[in-house]
């Protein structure tokens, strides 16, 4: 598998094992084994930026874990609200809605440093989106949105506990 260039500061502090990498820069996620990528996708984060306040609608930064995996084996396109299922099937061909759902599978994260502590109770997500077209520019609310199939890869890749690192800045080497 063939990676584009990254910024690699986030090696020198890589876990053992699976873990999560998301460059705000770049509009990505990664998915890697200690310190070699093995999975990555486009992403759309916040389109207010980064920031860990609550009700900021930002994408909060630093540190975090999968605190919950949430949809495991509904179908592609499966709405979800207070993360349960609300019985809606999105697909490409359903009309437009103005409003981001949150579709198919979800990640909820939980921060694990004093400026992130709030993620969890911001409902903080990685999840699948309507907005498909919008992926790989920040369109979200604070959540790291991906296409639907590509969230369902994301979701076998992790499990409760997975690390993820959220960087705003980086440049390719």
């Amino acid at each position: 598998m063939h990676f584009e260039p990254w910024n690699q500061s986030a090696l020198s502090s890589a876990p053992e094992g699976i873990w999560l990498h998301v460059s705000v820069w770049e509009q990505k996620v990664r998915v890697l084994s200690g310190k070699e990528p093995v999975w990555e996708a486009p992403v759309s984060t916040a389109l207010l930026g980064c920031g860990e306040e609550p009700e900021s609608h930002r994408t909060p930064r630093g540190w975090h874990f999968v605190c919950e995996k949430i949809g495991e084996g509904s179908a592609l396109g499966t709405e979800f609200r207070a993360r349960r299922p609300t019985g809606f099937l999105w697909t490409p061909d359903t009309p437009f809605c103005e409003q981001s759902l949150i579709l198919t599978r979800i990640l909820w994260l939980a921060g694990m440093e004093p400026h992130n502590l709030t993620t969890r109770a911001r409902f903080v997500y990685f999840h699948g989106t309507n907005h498909e077209y919008s992926i790989g520019k920040p369109m979200s609310k604070g959540c790291i949105c991906l296409r639907n199939e590509e969230m369902v890869e994301l979701f076998e890749h992790v499990s409760i506990g997975t690390r993820v690192l959220i960087e705003e800045g980086g440049n390719r080497l």
